[in-house]
């Protein structure tokens, strides 16, 4: 089991839970849709080439973003994120999948 954590805007929040869920994400036993979300404040200057969703070249921007954590069976983690690229508004999404030890 993988746990995915990834950061979002308030504007995308609520449809890349359901993309990441409909891939996959958020099963634990009789429970769909689980996730655990709280609101940050994220910071990023986009430089060369990039095409930001929200601020300008050269000029860094702080804005609120809500930190996502939710759980991923490895065999979904492919499809997880490519569901979260697709839905995500950024050019370059911060997410990772942590590895998740059960010890009964």
């Amino acid at each position: 089991m993988l746990k995915l954590i990834y950061y979002v805007p308030e504007s995308h929040l609520e449809s890349t839970k359901a993309a990441i869920f409909a891939a996959g994400a958020g099963g634990i036993g009789d429970y769909e849709h689980c996730a655990w979300q709280v609101l940050g404040l994220g910071q990023f200057k986009p430089v060369k080439a990039a095409q930001p969703f929200i601020g300008e070249l050269n000029q860094l921007e702080q804005l609120p973003e809500w930190r996502v954590e939710t759980i991923v069976p490895e065999a979904k983690a492919s499809l997880v994120a490519q569901a979260l690229k697709a839905s995500h508004p950024y050019e370059e999404p911060a997410f990772e999948f942590i590895q998740m030890v059960n010890i009964d």
